[in-house]
C-alpha cells in the first residue's frame, strides 16, 4: 500500500466525504416560529431516512472505493469494474441525491401542524448540498483535469545522486549490502580512470588474472524493443514517476511485469525512443513507455 499514489481529486474526494459526514449532524430541517420542541431535525433522524444512505453512507463507500483503487496493487475488479470506476459511479450517485434532497417534502413531525407550515432548509442541508456536489465534480474531472491527476503528496528528493548510478537511500540499490548491479561504471565494477582488477565483475573478456582461469564473457543485455532503438549516449540516473504505472516486458509484449510506485526510486538504465528501460530494487527490468512528467534524481 502506497499512499504516495494519491491524487489532488482523490484528496478533494475526501474532503467532501467528510463535509458530508459533518452535516449529517446539523439541521437539516428547522422550524421558523410556533416551535415549543423538536424544531429541527438532523439526517439521522428516521423521518428523513433515505437521506442518510443515499448521501452520507454513500460518500463514504465511495471516497473509500476510490482511495482503495490507487493504493492497492494490482487491477482488483468487481463485476466486471474497477474500484475506481464503482468509486466515481458511487460519487455522481452522491451529487444527484444530495441535489435532489433539497426538493424533498418528507415531514419530521406529520401531527404537528404548526412545525409543518413554518419548516424551512438549515445549514445541514446546505452543507449536504455543497458537499454532494463537490464530490460528483472531483470525481469525473479527477481524471481529465492534468492538475488534479498530480500527487496529492511530493515524492521524495534523492539524496546526492550521481550519473553512475548510486542511489538515494543507504541499503537500498546500488550501495553495500544491497542488490548490485555490476559492470563497469557502477558499485563492484571498475569506476571510470580505475584499473580493472582481478576477479571483479565486469571484466573484459580476455583478462586473465595470474594463476586463475579466464573470467567468463559478461552475458549481452537484452535487445531494445521492436521498433525503439536504444540511444549509445545514454548515462543511467534515477527517477520516481508521478502516478502508478505499468512496467511491460522487454521483448516488445505487452505483458506487464510490475507497477512502478510512486514516491520510490527507480533506476533508468537505458533509452529506446521516448520509453526508459527501468529496473527495480529486485532486479527485474522492463520497459516504462509512459515517461511524462518523471522526476529525475
Amino acid at each position: 500500500m502506497n499512499i504516495r499514489s494519491l491524487t489532488r481529486s482523490d484528496g478533494a474526494v475526501i474532503g467532501a466525504a467528510v463535509l458530508l459526514f459533518i452535516a449529517s449532524f446539523f439541521a437539516f430541517f428547522k422550524a421558523s416560529e410556533n416551535c415549543s420542541e423538536n424544531c429541527t431535525v438532523n439526517s439521522w433522524e428516521p423521518a428523513l431516512f433515505p437521506l442518510l444512505p443515499t448521501v452520507t453512507l454513500a460518500a463514504l463507500i465511495a471516497a473509500g472505493l476510490l482511495v482503495a483503487g490507487r493504493v492497492l496493487p494490482g487491477d482488483r475488479k468487481v463485476a466486471g469494474l474497477g474500484l475506481e470506476q464503482w468509486g466515481t459511479a458511487l460519487a455522481v450517485f452522491t451529487g444527484w441525491a444530495a441535489l435532489w434532497s433539497m426538493f424533498s417534502t418528507v415531514l419530521p413531525d406529520p401531527e404537528d401542524a404548526n412545525l409543518n407550515r413554518n419548516l424551512e432548509l438549515g445549514v445541514g442541508a446546505w452543507l449536504t448540498l455543497i458537499g454532494g456536489l463537490l464530490m460528483a465534480a472531483f470525481a469525473i474531472l479527477g481524471n481529465t483535469v492534468p492538475a488534479l491527476k498530480a500527487p496529492l503528496l511530493p515524492a521524495p528528493s534523492p539524496q546526492a545522486p550521481n550519473p553512475y548510478g548510486t542511489g538515494p537511500q543507504p541499503g537500498g540499490y546500488g550501495y553495500p549490502g544491497g542488490p548490485q548491479p555490476g559492470g563497469y561504471g557502477y558499485p563492484g565494477g571498475p569506476q571510470p580512470g580505475q584499473p580493472m582488477q582481478p576477479g571483479q565483475q565486469g571484466q573484459p573478456v580476455g583478462h586473465q588474472p595470474y594463476g586463475g582461469q579466464p573470467a567468463q564473457q559478461q552475458q549481452p543485455a537484452p535487445g531494445p524493443a521492436a521498433g525503439a532503438p536504444a540511444d549509445p549516449g545514454f548515462q543511467p540516473f534515477w527517477f520516481a514517476v508521478p502516478v502508478a504505472r505499468p512496467l511491460y516486458s522487454e521483448d516488445g509484449s505487452h505483458s506487464q511485469i510490475a507497477e512502478l510506485a510512486p514516491g520510490t526510486w527507480y533506476l533508468a538504465v537505458e533509452q529506446r525512443g521516448q520509453a526508459l528501460v527501468a529496473q527495480t530494487q529486485d532486479g527485474r527490468r522492463g520497459v516504462l513507455q509512459d515517461t511524462s512528467g518523471i522526476q529525475r534524481g
